[in-house]
């Protein structure tokens, strides 16, 4: 797996994107960066539970157009958890999802979700 650091120097490279990348739930698409990000870290497993999230999301008029979602990592001696974080607004969480066991190479990553397509903050 890649390390951490090779990961954020790669990760600020994306500042656009040339293609969309559909998720399998139809629930939005994404861009070149969290493809990337999805395949460097293994972490399909977080866009899947980005869109498991939509239906709910959806339904709060301030998150139908932009929604904010951070992945907090957690690592002790023996594991490593994350908590998945849905916000309005800074610190305004309204979903949240507790991971209790990932291999999630960053401490944290900041995804937003804007007008049906995800992406990395350096993307917007």
């Amino acid at each position: 797996m890649i390390t951490q650091a090779e990961l954020l120097t790669n990760l600020e490279q994306y500042t656009c994107t040339e293609q969309y990348y559909k998720h399998w739930l139809n629930r939005f698409v994404y861009t070149d960066g969290v493809q990337y990000l999805a395949e460097a870290a293994n972490a399909y497993w977080l866009i899947d539970a980005i869109a498991s999230h939509q239906p709910q999301a959806v339904k709060d008029p301030m998150l139908k157009d932009f929604q904010i979602w951070k992945l907090t990592v957690t690592e002790t001696d023996t594991s490593k958890t994350a908590d998945l974080v849905c916000e309005r607004d800074t610190d305004d969480a309204v979903i949240t999802q507790h991971i209790d066991c990932t291999d999630f190479p960053l401490s944290e990553i900041k995804l937003y979700l804007e007008g049906g397509v995800l992406m990395l903050p350096s993307e917007r």
